[in-house]
């Protein structure tokens, strides 16, 4: 009688993760044994619990906050700023909450977007897709951080209204920390002035604001500053059953030399792969291995639904029936001609199809913008295939040729929608970014909106994502990066800056394996190059994390700081309306009808596309 091994049967994946199912059923079995000691009185008097956290409580350093509380006006000032920059926010929130609900109900085709997943919203590295687990130590800092200055302003500035504390504690969820708070006496709160609850209510989201600039500055100062580039062309990306695949090439490879020729950088790997004859190349990796790539044009990268219709991992085998396996051979075979028939092995088939293609540069065409005036509205993507009698064969060719103009300059346009050819003669507009003339695209990179290699990686921009973070390096979003704000707002997207296509990766820290591509350099190279890393990572995650915290805070909705700062402006308001005997059920419609505004706009923004999808 044969016996089979124990099958192990995967969970159902809520939202699309094993893993958060894993998390939650394990959330579940962490309640119930919560309930259990709860029941059974197994837990000290200083913890509580609500739901499946607990709440530890403790009446240390009350004495510590009054010796801090002392400097009474510097607070009140500090806070009075707060109150202001809080108002600020909250209405931003109200604003943007409306805003993200009614486009989720006006575009539910976006339900699929991994950054309008559910589980997206949680922030438990692993489980959020933008989160790494190898994040982790930044985030759990970073959260810790903001929790205790974010509490810790509400209990200082108690203390300089004359709120007594009841007592003050962290709250976890097993071991991880998710709340810290502070017990004010609900009498001594009631008889405190409305501007001194207010300036309560407002001073943790203020801490967490200046803990954000104070982590950013010392990120994109001192610390990026002392990080470069390492040397080679950083592998981001490699496609599945390319020559590198086959070669043993992975994502945070550094590729440093071609046939014993250095390559310092990722603008240097296609002229050493172009000075070589033949279609095997010897590969140097990170300084210390060698591998042999047999060389064969492959699609690394393509915009959804573009002109071409080729996807990532397609092989290019022909151009007009001429076979070619590398990058210069393919643009060598194709010349000056504006259409050309492809033989492509589709990553999905091994058998070659033939495709009639045109190559350009793939770009959307701006409303109401010089090229729109002139070709007419249209949701197709048109390929520029000359830009004033110069024949441009890339996004990378047309870049320079529109830098070179200038406003008011008439230019000659040819390209393609479709099998349609077509030639304008358009007058540049003022460049809002530049002092160059504006024709109103919007590009694809790439060769019509494709990118392609003859070893099959798609590299990582380093340097531009360094450059973005204060460092050496430039980057594509110009006078946004000059200022403090701007390098902070940048920052704050990175981590889902990918999704949006404007950098082809999302950006967690120097983690993940991408340390491979940086070296540090300077008087911190002497602490050695994990040691800043870690440091880098953990500025990074405790200012993006402390800006969430700040404006998830100032939502208008209770329990949040917003909602109460909104309950006591409302009661300064109605007090001094012109009405007789104001009454708290006036305040109290306001609270409500903002409260649930908001509460129905977050559960829109989250749910709505999936519900309105069909």
């Amino acid at each position: 009688m044969d016996h089979g091994l124990f099958a192990f049967v995967s969970p159902p994946a809520i939202y699309g993760s094993e893993l958060l199912t894993w998390v939650l059923f394990g959330l579940l079995l962490y309640w119930l044994a919560v309930v259990g000691l709860r029941n059974g009185g197994y837990l000290p008097d200083y913890i509580g619990t609500q739901g499946p956290i607990l709440t530890f409580h403790t009446k240390r350093g009350r004495v510590l906050l009054d010796r801090l509380a002392r400097p009474k006006r510097f607070w009140r000032a500090w806070s009075n700023i707060g109150v202001g920059i809080a108002l600020v926010v909250m209405v931003a929130m109200f604003a943007f909450l409306i805003q993200a609900a009614i486009s989720s109900l006006s575009t539910p085709q976006m339900a699929n977007s991994a950054v309008r997943q559910p589980r997206n919203v949680l922030v438990i590295p692993g489980v959020n897709d933008f989160l790494p687990l190898a994040a982790t130590p930044g985030i759990v800092v970073g959260l810790l951080v903001g929790l205790v200055v974010h509490e810790g302003g509400h209990g200082l500035l108690c203390r300089v209204e004359d709120i007594d504390i009841d007592s003050m504690g962290i709250a976890m969820l097993a071991v991880l920390p998710v709340g810290a708070f502070v017990e004010p006496d609900q009498e001594s709160s009631k008889s405190a002035s409305r501007g001194g609850q207010t300036r309560m209510f407002a001073a943790g989201v203020t801490n967490n604001f200046a803990i954000t600039i104070l982590a950013f500055a010392l990120l994109f100062g001192p610390v990026v500053g002392a990080i470069g580039v390492a040397p080679g062309a950083a592998v981001g990306g490699v496609a599945q059953d390319s020559p590198a695949a086959d070669a043993g090439i992975e994502p945070n490879d550094r590729i440093t030399a071609i046939n014993g020729t250095a390559v310092e950088g990722n603008d240097d790997l296609a002229d050493r792969l172009e000075a070589v004859d033949g279609e095997q190349v010897a590969v140097e990796l990170d300084g210390e291995e060698t591998v042999t790539v047999d060389r064969s044009l492959i699609v690394t990268a393509a915009m959804d639904d573009g002109p071409t219709g080729l996807s990532a991992g397609d092989e290019i085998r022909a151009v007009n029936g001429q076979t070619v396996a590398t990058e210069r051979g393919f643009f060598d075979a194709v010349g000056d001609d504006e259409r050309v028939a492809l033989t492509i092995e589709p990553a999905d088939s091994e058998e070659g199809v033939e495709r009639a293609v045109t190559i350009g540069a793939a770009v959307s065409i701006a409303e109401d913008e010089p090229l729109e005036a002139e070709a007419g509205p249209t949701d197709e993507t048109f390929v520029i295939t000359r830009f004033d009698g110069e024949r441009v064969h890339s996004y990378e060719d047309l870049a320079p040729l529109l830098a070179d103009t200038e406003p008011g300059q008439q230019v000659e346009v040819t390209g393609y929608i479709g099998d349609d050819r077509q030639t304008h003669t358009v007058t540049l507009d003022e460049n809002p970014r530049s002092e160059s003339g504006f024709l109103g695209i919007q590009p694809y990179p790439g060769t019509s909106g494709v990118d392609v290699s003859d070893i099959g990686v798609q590299l990582y921009p380093a340097g531009e994502y360094l450059g973005l973070l204060g460092g050496d390096g430039e980057t594509r979003f110009g006078g946004v990066t000059d200022t403090f704000l701007g390098k902070m707002g940048l920052a704050l997207l990175l981590p889902v800056i990918g999704v949006s296509g404007a950098l082809p990766f999302n950006f967690a820290g120097f983690t993940g394996g991408i340390q491979n591509f940086y070296e540090v350099q300077g008087a911190l190279g002497a602490f050695g190059d994990g040691s800043v890393f870690l440091l880098a990572n953990l500025l990074f995650w405790t200012g993006w994390i402390n800006v969430q915290l700040g404006f998830f805070n100032c939502v208008p909705a209770f329990p949040l700081d917003g909602g109460h700062i909104l309950r006591t402006s409302t009661e300064a308001i109605v007090s001094r309306l012109p009405i007789i005997n104001p009454t708290r059920g006036m305040v109290r419609l306001v609270t409500t009808t903002v409260g649930v505004t908001m509460l129905v706009s977050f559960l829109m923004m989250l749910f709505g596309p999936q519900l309105f999808s069909g």
